[in-house]
């Protein structure tokens, strides 16, 4: 495509949680290049995790279009829009895509990029495909970036997972053009301008981090003895979904059933929302290893990252190790106040200095050098195949209902019509099963094999 064509993009996404659509559908719109007006199509992956309409609207994220589908579905509506007078209900009118952005994980982006070479290996004319992650690295690295590999970009939302990811790929012999670095594309927001009266206490939780009851209680305990030893305080608990709703992690034990044992003061409150309004109103940022800590560092807000639980790979705090941002709640109830490293700082992409403007510059340049590749882009080529993983891929793909040629497995599902009424139904209800037996059920008969 010539580049003076790329003036209106239309760009899908394909996400798999509320907050991977939050972090595809940004991206979408800062990786595109500049001066162009952008159609977003978004593309829900139904699943246990598939956003609520309550989610979505806290997120606060639009579309042109946004609808629920299948992997065979969505792999239905890509073969429609590919330009050739073929129409589809989910490809609206037919037309091909420009990008197509995978927020998924690993497995999801795995999954589509087979299935997308299948439908378009005979295709020089697709989209150019991007994924990437929604935060911070700090676990399952190999593993991740080898089920990403074979996407045209696979962002870095810093230098260091920039350095990272290339390392991995040359470790390996797979190809580590398509690593670009970018930053997050939810940061943003007022700069700190000094303390607020009430001064504001925000604790950012974590859907699994920590995972354990004791853990969880031991953390809520000490936010409400914070809240008491600092009466003038705003002490807010900031929740990312409520009861019987999931984000990218399950949640087994919502600190809103914990808070239901406690006696918190009238200076605390649960609150809920766009993690921007609440930090528009913070003095101090409090987690075990949220992404919501780099929002906060590149706002300039006072961080802390807590060591109480240790510093340790399973809570992901490890990644903060040389921040400067690492203290106790001891520490805080004292008065500590953490003093963030600027070098650490900018390997993060946090971008504090201002430089964020520029974050995503290279990527539009690469997104726009390959739309205007001259023939055409082309086969998607991920690393992993029958060839070099063989007890690896099979599976992988059939969660998703693809045999390990990227085609439906016999007996999938139909993708050939749309769900009706009672399917609807069905899903609904097998969902809310689902999320019952995480929350309510599994605890449950885990503390009975403790007995």
């Amino acid at each position: 495509m010539p580049a003076s064509a790329t003036k209106s993009l239309r760009v899908a996404v394909l996400a798999d949680s509320d907050t991977r659509w939050k972090w595809g559908a940004l991206t979408a719109s800062r990786v595109c290049p500049a001066d162009t007006e952008i159609h977003l199509d978004g593309y829900l992956l139904r699943g246990r995790a598939t956003p609520t309409p309550r989610q979505l609207r806290e997120v606060g994220v639009g579309a042109d279009s946004l609808r629920e589908v299948t992997a065979l579905e969505f792999l239905r509506a890509m073969d429609g829009a590919r330009g050739d007078g073929a129409r589809d209900d989910g490809a609206r009118d037919g037309k091909p895509y420009d990008v197509l952005v995978l927020a998924l994980v690993g497995g999801g982006v795995q999954a589509m990029l087979h299935g997308l070479g299948r439908l378009w290996r005979d295709r020089a004319e697709r989209p150019v495909v991007v994924t990437g992650y929604v935060g911070v690295v700090y676990e399952k690295l190999a593993d991740g970036l080898l089920l990403r590999h074979g996407a045209d970009l696979v962002l870095a939302n810093s230098r260091q997972d920039a350095e990272r990811f290339r390392a991995v790929y040359e470790g390996v012999g797979a190809d580590p053009a398509a690593v670009t670095e970018v930053a997050l594309p939810f940061l943003g927001g007022t700069a700190y301008a000094g303390e607020r009266d009430p001064y504001t206490v925000v604790f950012a939780a974590q859907p699994s981090v920590p995972d354990s009851r004791k853990d969880r209680t031991y953390l809520l305990d000490r936010l409400i003895r914070h809240a008491r030893l600092h009466p003038g305080r705003e002490v807010l608990l900031k929740l990312r979904s409520r009861p019987g709703e999931h984000t990218t992690h399950i949640e087994e034990l919502p600190y809103q059933k914990l808070v239901q044992r406690a006696d918190p003061p009238p200076n605390f409150r649960l609150v809920y929302g766009h993690m921007g309004d609440v930090l528009d109103r913070t003095d101090l940022l409090v987690t075990v290893s949220s992404t919501a800590a780099l929002e906060s560092l590149h706002r300039r807000i006072p961080t802390v990252v807590l060591t109480d639980l240790g510093v340790r790979e399973a809570l992901g705090n490890h990644h903060f190790v040389g921040s400067g941002c690492l203290a106790s709640w001891d520490q805080l109830d004292a008065g500590h106040r953490p003093v963030p490293d600027p070098e650490w700082v900018a390997r993060q992409g946090v971008a504090a200095d201002g430089g964020y403007d520029t974050a995503f510059d290279e990527a539009g340049k690469r997104i726009a050098a390959l739309l205007a590749r001259p023939g055409g882009l082309p086969p998607l080529a991920p690393y992993y195949t029958p060839a070099t993983a063989p007890g690896y891929l099979p599976g992988i793909l059939a969660r998703h209902h693809l045999a390990p040629d990227g085609t439906p497995l016999p007996g999938a599902p139909a993708a050939d019509r749309p769900p009706g009424p009672v399917r609807q139904v069905v899903r609904r209800a097998a969902r809310g099963a689902y999320r019952h037996g995480v929350q309510r059920v599994a605890p449950v008969i885990r503390r009975m094999g403790e007995l």
